[in-house]
């Protein structure tokens, strides 16, 4: 045959192409997937060198490291751990390392952005160290799901990330320090045009919603709780066609109201707590069918509640507490047989309610229908037919004994019945309620004699927490089991020693057994205790130095009993190191003042307003359709605080007190006291103290309250207090103190009663004039005469101009950054529960 050459070449190259297309043909057929580039694979094996495992970071029981798979010697990537592979091409389109421990920085020259395939990126519950989101992400343009929640990013989401206009998938949440720009929402909503879910939790946005957000038509998860998102809620948003699940909690200053619903609204969870919404719930809410969850608590919604979700036959919770809601319950409630939690408690509801009323609700595990004006009336004839709770609160109830259906409640695991005028006994059939399951048991605010039969330990052997304060409680302290963390009876009757039993409790955080007539010594305390006041009893006994070797101790009130003798030094190498409130008010104590236990409580001497932190009693999380729900139980005390009987709902970190007035000590205030830098409360008044007001307490930057009333103090006012920028509160009076009073600043406030009987004190605000006007110094005196005058004026006024300027600067920052939480700290809340639900509720 007389081929040409050229030819010769096009048949061979027919031939090779044709096998070739047959052998991927069977590799297709037979199910051979081809391996992965070598490019890729070198690249996840350098993005999993970048890291290390942290193996402590993360509490998730199912997290482990993914990338722990991933060899070197492994050819193909694609049967790694956590990668997924096109079958087609091999590329690397899929990379999920959630909870896969990784602790490092993510780098903008990270070899994962050379994964140009991705479609879907899954980075979260890891630790990134506060990185900044690298604006690499715009290399993977491909992108349909991105996942960084929980991660630790930090700083402004860059532009580039909203460019990813592929996006379905957008889940960022759970990073406090990210910040998405104002416009960010606008942004999201004209490039991402076919999102399906958005999940921005605890991001800082600190906008408004804007109304284009409703035309993501295809959005059936959108969850931007937390996020300080203000102005009017677009209604439009309530009306996607494909919306499942909508979150907006946490929205303080968002306003907006629930519209006229459609009948064909897919929605399964709707969440409102925490934000300023207001009006009616309409009937119209009826029409969510396959409605599973509905919280609104926490907000301004009036009117009654609708009898239309009596309809929501799907509904497990049902959170309507803290609103304005008036009228009463309506029985439509009864037909939500799958309900399981339903909290109604804190608004104007009133009447008469039939306990039997709850009857059909046979999944009721968790009911609150405190702080209404509702009379409980129980029938005990339909006890045993009664669902089986685990979360009860019925306080506040006028329930007048105790209700009877309590005696078949075998699962009960919190149960609170404060305030509800029961009367009598604790019935002895109680010992028998819920033995394994009971951790938290209150029973405040009642008029309860005691227990029936008292066993020396309460029965309920996982009890946690145990609250019987405001009771008429008599005869001796009954003694909670050893599983007991929180233990409160104050204001009763009791009366004996306390008993040694209370030694064998071993994990015990926090015990108040103040204002009682309890005596005799105190026993040696538990090594977890957090917080103790034993104020207000007869306790005869010298001051528990021991005390200090409790490495947790914060709080310690002994206020008011009848300690005696000196504060000798401790024989610990600790000495309190973690007190924050030490209150020996109204006792016999004598001696010095304790200076050398100053320098050793070194919480004192610290302030990170940043670290901000509660005095928690007990937390535990219970998860509700898919979301975690947490109970706080929070320690409360009184005191006095600026002449003031003073009651904290709440005790945190920040709150630095020393309480040593109304005892005999003796001689000069020390110097150390200056130390204490995070003082908030100095009260040291009614004592015997002599000599003169030491300068160093100008370094007491944020004193709130001086009292050193009531001594025998001597020489002048020190002109440096008048930096102390925060005092609100000064008392001098009934001293023998000499000279002109400073003025300026804060002293400018400061009324006559500040500065009375203290005969040689002279100028404004009392009626004796100074005769020369050039003592507006104080003059020199013994005690402060080794410090030499040009260091005395000199440093300490530029230290102490540089510290205010510091104060103020530090202040406005924490304003303006935590201007919720100043406000929540600072803001006297509901004094009268002490129970609260808090966490991710909204």
């Amino acid at each position: 045959m007389d081929l040409s050459f050229p030819l010769i070449i096009l048949v061979v190259r027919f031939l090779v192409s044709l096998m070739m297309f047959y052998l991927i043909l069977s590799a297709s057929s037979s199910g051979v997937q081809p391996l992965c580039h070598d490019d890729e694979r070198f690249a996840l094996l350098q993005f999993k060198e970048s890291f290390t495992i942290n193996w402590s970071a993360f509490s998730d029981p199912s997290a482990y490291p993914k990338v722990s798979s991933w060899k070197p010697e492994s050819s193909d990537c694609c049967n790694w751990d956590g990668v997924e592979c096109n079958k087609d091409t091999g590329h690397v389109i899929s990379l999920d390392l959630s909870s896969s421990h990784l602790k490092g920085f993510l780098h903008s020259n990270s070899s994962l952005f050379h994964l140009a395939h991705l479609e879907s990126l899954k980075l979260a519950n890891n630790h990134f160290k506060h990185s900044p989101l690298p604006t690499s992400f715009r290399q993977l343009s491909r992108l349909t799901v991105l996942n960084l929640s929980a991660s630790v990013f930090s700083g402004q989401i860059p532009s580039e990330i909203l460019e990813l206009s592929k996006l379905v998938f957008l889940d960022l949440s759970d990073n406090p320090f990210l910040k998405l720009q104002k416009s960010g929402l606008r942004v999201i909503a004209q490039n991402f045009t076919n999102l399906e879910v958005l999940h921005l939790d605890y991001v800082f946005i600190s906008s408004n919603v804007p109304n284009i957000l409703a035309n993501l038509t295809s959005l059936t998860f959108l969850s931007l709780r937390w996020c300080d998102l203000h102005g009017d809620f677009p209604v439009g948003i309530f009306h996607l066609p494909k919306l499942q699940l909508l979150r907006i909690g946490g929205n303080e200053y968002l306003t907006g109201y629930v519209p006229e619903l459609n009948k064909t609204s897919p929605l399964v969870t709707l969440r409102l707590g925490s934000v300023n919404f207001y009006g009616e719930l309409p009937d119209s809410i009826g029409h969510l069918k396959s409605l599973v969850m509905l919280t609104a608590c926490f907000c301004n919604f009036s009117g009654e509640i609708p009898s239309s979700l009596g309809n929501l036959t799907n509904l497990i919770v049902l959170d309507l507490q803290s609103n304005r809601l008036h009228g009463s319950i309506p029985q439509s409630i009864s037909r939500l047989v799958n309900l399981e939690t339903l909290y109604l408690n804190d608004n104007d509801l009133s009447g008469k309610v039939e306990f039997e009323f709850f009857l059909r609700l046979r999944k009721l595990d968790g009911l609150q229908l405190s702080g209404n004006d509702i009379s409980l009336i129980t029938n005990p004839s339909t006890n045993s037919t009664f669902p089986k709770f685990t979360k009860l609160f019925v306080a506040d109830c006028d329930l007048g004994e105790f209700p009877e259906f309590l005696r078949n409640q075998d699962q009960l695991e919190l149960l609170d019945l404060g305030g509800n005028k029961i009367h009598g006994q604790v019935p002895k059939w109680m010992g028998n309620v819920s033995t394994e399951t009971l951790w938290g048991l209150y029973l405040e605010d009642n008029f309860l004699t005691g227990f029936d039969q008292l066993p020396v330990v309460l029965p309920y052997v996982n009890l946690k927490a145990l609250d019987l304060d405001c009771n008429m409680l008599q005869g001796s302290l009954p003694i909670p089991p050893p599983s007991i963390a929180f233990y409160k009876v104050p204001n009763n009757r009791l009366t004996g020693e306390i008993p040694h039993l209370i030694c064998n409790l071993s994990l015990i955080a926090e015990l108040d057994l103040s204002s009682n007539n309890l005596s005799g010594l105190l026993p040696q305390y538990c090594t977890k205790l957090e917080a103790v006041n034993l104020g207000n009893n007869q306790i005869h006994d010298i001051f528990p130095s021991w005390l200090g070797i409790l490495p947790e101790l914060r709080i310690l009130i002994l206020r008011s009993n009848e300690l005696y003798g000196t504060i000798g030094s401790s024989d610990s190498n600790f000495d309190f190191p973690k007190l924050h409130i030490i209150d020996l008010s109204n006792n016999d104590l004598t001696g010095k003042l304790p200076s050398e236990h100053f320098p050793n409580w070194k919480a004192m001497q610290i302030v990170d307003a940043e670290r901000l932190k509660y005095v928690e009693e007990y937390q535990t999380l219970v998860t509700l359709a898919g979301d975690q729900m947490g109970h706080t139980y929070s320690f409360s005390m009184t005191m006095i605080n600026k002449g003031t009987k003073t009651l904290y709902e709440r005790v945190n970190d920040l709150l630095i007190v020393i309480d040593l007035s109304n005892n005999r000590f003796e001689g000069e205030i020390p110097d150390e006291v200056g130390n204490l830098k995070g003082l908030n409360l100095l009260n040291l008044s009614s004592n015997f103290l002599t000599g003169p007001i030491p300068f160093t307490l100008a370094n007491l930057t944020w004193l709130e309250a001086l009292d050193l009333s009531q001594n025998k103090l001597s020489g002048a006012i020190p002109l440096q207090l008048t930096e102390l920028t925060f005092l609100s509160h000064f008392n001098v009076s009934r001293n023998h103190l000499t000279g002109p009073i400073p003025h300026g600043k804060q002293f400018d406030t400061f009324n006559v009663s500040s500065f009375s009987e203290n005969p040689k004190l002279c100028g404004s605000p009392l009626s004796k004039k100074c005769g020369n006007p050039e003592d507006s110094l104080p003059p020199s005196s013994s005690h402060n005469s080794e410090f030499s005058f040009e260091f005395g004026w000199k440093v300490v006024a530029i230290g102490y101009g540089c510290g205010f300027v510091f104060g103020v600067v530090s202040g406005q920052i924490v304003i303006t950054k935590k201007y919720g939480w100043f406000m929540k700290t600072f803001t006297i809340g509901k004094a009268r529960r002490r129970v609260n639900w808090r966490g991710r509720r909204n």
